[in-house]
């Protein structure tokens, strides 16, 4: 199933959805008819220029959702918060289907609407995200930022065209996971969920605060989707260090270009991206695939055991031994 839609400052999920399905909307919430699969889609909005677009559901079939550029520019920002516990795919410009995020990483993109966008979620996936939809106006009244660094006064400005990725850490999950579960039937509970997703953008814009405070250069989608491929090429085979040379060949870009998008885009440098990938997928492979010390640090290409100990305690703060015990 495919759904498109074009980015407007009125857009609407659940009514086009809706519409396309021929399943009636009531009382804000869209549920999945039983053909298609289970689950629902819900709407709560706090104002015009504020809103909140829950998808908890599993469909029969592939559904992909296409989002065509805004045809008259908005100054809507869209914040997509995907818990990424099942596989998914991202592309751009109908290029290559390439990975969303590695399998044990949640994340965040922030974008405008004059990016193109694709989502594929495979049949039987859990298809679990959240969207918020809020106007640079409304969005620099809630941050009251006096002094933002160049990331947050690019997101809350007039006229940008940005994309910008973060990690969605346990905290901001498990507030997600609060504001989805919250009865809507209560009258006061919009006005909560209101407070949790303020909370939600609270945690999310004290990580891009830390960003460091650099000149911006506007994006467009021809280099959201070479990012992404770039970011698929890193996550590909962590067992290998990313050559910048050979990444900027594959992104068509100047090395000076590439380091500059691809910091601006993720928060660090390529290689520093690597490197906590690396770290992330040896975790993983310690708690959840049982590994041994030895066989995850030979698998990510670690000839030196302890040179792979101190990463990892550099960045969890516990040796892989200690963590592999742990909890």
């Amino acid at each position: 199933m495919i759904f498109e839609f074009t980015a407007s400052p009125d857009f609407d999920f659940i009514t086009l959805f809706s519409k396309q399905i021929n399943v009636p909307v009531r009382d804000n919430v869209l549920e999945i008819p039983a053909r298609l699969g289970e689950g629902y889609v819900r709407k709560v909005g706090f104002g015009d220029d504020f809103r909140l677009t829950i998808h908890r559901y599993k469909l029969k079939e592939d559904f992909v959702i296409k989002r065509n550029p805004a045809v008259i520019y908005n100054n809507i920002r869209t914040i997509f918060f995907y818990n990424n516990e099942e596989d998914f795919e991202l592309k751009y410009n109908n290029e290559e289907n390439i990975p969303f995020s590695q399998k044990n990483d949640s994340a965040i993109q922030l974008s405008t609407n004059d990016l193109r966008t694709e989502i594929r979620f495979p049949a039987g996936s859990n298809i679990q995200y959240v969207v918020v939809g809020v106007a640079a106006d409304r969005l620099r009244s809630i941050l009251s930022i006096e002094n933002p660094n160049s990331t947050i006064k690019t997101i809350t400005a007039e006229n940008a065209s940005f994309l910008f990725f973060e990690s969605l850490d346990a905290e901001m999950q498990l507030l997600l996971k609060n504001i989805v579960s919250v009865d809507m039937n209560n009258s006061l509970n919009n006005f909560y969920v209101q407070i949790k997703v303020q909370e939600v953008l609270y945690l999310l814009f004290s990580k891009l605060s830390l960003r460091e405070n650099t000149t911006f250069k506007n994006i467009n989608s021809a280099d959201a989707e070479k990012l992404l491929v770039i970011r698929s090429e890193i996550l590909r085979d962590l067992s290998t260090p990313p050559v910048l040379k050979e990444l900027a060949t594959i992104a068509s870009m100047s090395e000076t270009k590439l380091k500059q998008l691809f910091k601006q885009t993720f928060g660090d440098t390529i290689y520093n991206y690597y490197q906590r990938a690396r770290m992330e997928e040896a975790a993983f492979l310690l708690k959840q695939a049982k590994l041994s010390v030895s066989e995850v640090g030979y698998e990510l290409g670690f000839a030196n055991l302890s040179h792979f100990s101190r990463l990892f305690e550099r960045q969890y703060g516990v040796t892989p031994k200690k963590f592999s015990y742990k909890g």
